[in-house]
């Protein structure tokens, strides 16, 4: 049986580069602005057929501007990290109503 409508997602992916220069899909599933900066909330990229085997683990970035051009970076600062990463995980708990 084909459904249709559950072809209509499509996640918006970025391409992020490691600091070895490895390149690597990443879906964005949340986005806040929190004291001035822009925080995203993303989940490596899989294959339909590998996602429930996937390690799901969430990477938080925010955003940085360089000569006009802005990219996303590692939260270096433990206690911005534990703020973003707090305001995310309330967030997923009202999204889904989960509270455990």
């Amino acid at each position: 049986m084909n459904y249709p409508y559950m072809n209509e997602y499509t996640p918006e992916l970025f391409e992020l580069i490691d600091d070895d220069g490895n390149k690597r899909n990443f879906e964005l599933i949340d986005y806040a602005e929190l004291d001035g900066e822009c925080y995203y909330a993303m989940i490596p990229e899989y294959d339909v057929d590998d996602i429930m085997n996937a390690d799901l683990d969430i990477v938080l970035l925010k955003s940085a501007e360089e000569d006009g051009e802005e990219f996303l970076v590692t939260i270096e600062d433990n206690l911005e990290y534990v703020k973003v990463s707090e305001y995310f995980i309330q967030r997923m708990k009202e999204a889904t109503g989960y509270d455990e």
